[in-house]
């Protein structure tokens, strides 16, 4: 009988891979304005760092209710905490952070470029060498950048910058942890790992949203706890059991480039949420942004 894993193996399209590489691309794309509409009621470090915490605990039972241990290895502690640490916590904080300074379509695009610069962290790493085409690709994305930088002249550059290397540092934080994970494999279950990594990754940004932000929990609006309730449940539940129900059965290289979804569906989305500009400036960074990447993939 033939499984889904057969059939991904062997590059067939599932429609219902399909299905769930939608879901959880629209899930994460949306996440950018909410996550900006949150900032205007709840600081970003414990705001994200809790629902991660949340969202861990309940992508856990999940895991259990699939059979799917939870059980650590002794010796993968540490490299499991390095790469949790990387992968989602820089994520997590760094993100947080730009959006004070960074529309939330801005914040989709500059996301994006996760691809690139875990080929140019491959490099040292892993001894993978930049190949002409990646090295092209990478260029092209710092065009983009540059696009999104130069908007609205030289001090509305400067006020953006902050908000841009925080963007660019989550991002880089994620190559990193990719690339460590590509060097030192993690042998858990995906959905197992998932909840570890974002618990943990998640931990340390709470306790520093605890010690260094207000709280005001009793002024969180309607709304406002509902993009809470978004960032938990969609965001780190729903959207991961989506990805990986998708990576069952789709070829990987299919996976990748759907995800080029979540910048347009957050460019998109910030416009008619959050009323942001969508000019010619912006379509231009997107598309640019986009083509690097996409570029970078088939390479």
């Amino acid at each position: 009988m033939t499984t889904v894993h057969d059939a991904a193996a062997r590059g067939r399209i599932s429609p219902l891979g399909l299905l769930f590489l939608g879901v959880a691309s629209v899930g994460w794309g949306l996440n950018f304005p909410i996550m900006k509409h949150l900032l205007t009621e709840w600081p970003p470090l414990s705001s994200r760092g809790l629902a991660g915490i949340v969202g861990a605990v309940a992508l856990a039972l999940i895991a259990l209710s699939r059979g799917q241990t939870l059980t650590v290895p002794r010796g993968l502690w540490s490299r499991l905490i390095l790469v949790s640490l990387l992968t989602i916590g820089g994520w997590v904080a760094f993100m947080g952070l730009a959006l004070l300074w960074l529309r939330a379509s801005d914040a989709a695009v500059l996301g994006i470029s996760i691809p690139l610069w875990v080929a140019l962290v491959a490099w040292p790493v892993l001894g993978e060498r930049l190949s002409p085409t990646r090295a092209a690709a990478l260029l092209i994305a710092l065009g983009g950048i540059t696009v999104l930088i130069g908007g609205g002249g030289f001090d509305a550059s400067l006020d953006k910058l902050p908000g841009i290397l925080c963007a660019l540092a989550g991002a880089v934080c994620v190559a990193f942890g990719t690339v460590l994970t590509k060097h030192f494999p993690l042998a858990l279950p995906p959905l197992s790992l998932a909840a570890w990594q974002i618990g943990l990754g998640c931990i340390p940004v709470a306790i520093a949203g605890l010690v260094f932000e207000d709280l005001p929990l009793l002024s969180l609006s309607a709304t406002g706890w509902a993009s809470m309730v978004y960032m938990t449940l969609i965001q780190f539940c729903v959207c991961y059991v989506c990805w990986f129900a998708a990576l069952e059965r789709l070829p990987a290289a299919t996976a990748s480039i759907g995800t080029l979804l979540v910048p347009v569906v957050g460019v998109l989305a910030s416009a008619a949420m959050l009323h942001e500009p969508l000019g010619l400036r912006e379509l231009i960074a997107l598309a640019v942004t986009l083509g690097s990447v996409a570029l970078a993939l088939r390479s």
